[in-house]
């Protein structure tokens, strides 16, 4: 657990190479997450844990990034094509990685940041992903 508490907390780091610029993260339902996703409107990245992605699955749409990977910043950028503006969604479990790191990326330059409140399986924030009945496909 204190491994895990530790890369958490360093994940701001992998991001320190980016320009600090002031943005907004927005909001999204799950719902919203998944039509925007399937219409190719924004890229969804689940940011859980491999255990986590082979437990319920990985948000139909979404791209499996670690936030507690070294090289985040440059995974993102990789999702992203190197596109800061590129909108982009965040979802975890309950949506407190999703706040914490879509803060950060708003903070380091990426313009059109959502959040996905509930996360994969809810919380006081929002019905989650699977409550919803929405579409996951397994970890490769």
């Amino acid at each position: 657990m204190l491994l895990s508490r530790r890369l958490f907390l360093a994940a701001p780091a992998a991001l320190m190479a980016f320009p600090v610029f002031a943005a907004d993260v927005r909001h999204l339902s799950v719902t919203e997450a998944h039509e925007k996703a399937r219409a190719g409107d924004i890229v969804l990245i689940d940011i859980r844990r491999p255990d986590e992605w082979a437990h319920t699955g990985i948000a139909d749409s979404a791209v499996p990034i670690d936030m507690r990977v070294p090289d985040l910043g440059a995974q993102l950028d990789a999702a992203l094509g190197g596109d800061r503006d590129t909108p982009v969604a965040l979802i975890c479990r309950s949506g407190v990685r999703s706040k914490y790191l879509s803060d950060i990326m708003a903070k380091a330059g990426f313009t059109q940041v959502y959040d996905v409140g509930g996360g994969m399986v809810g919380s006081s924030r929002g019905e989650g992903w699977l409550r919803r009945g929405l579409p996951v496909k397994q970890p490769e």
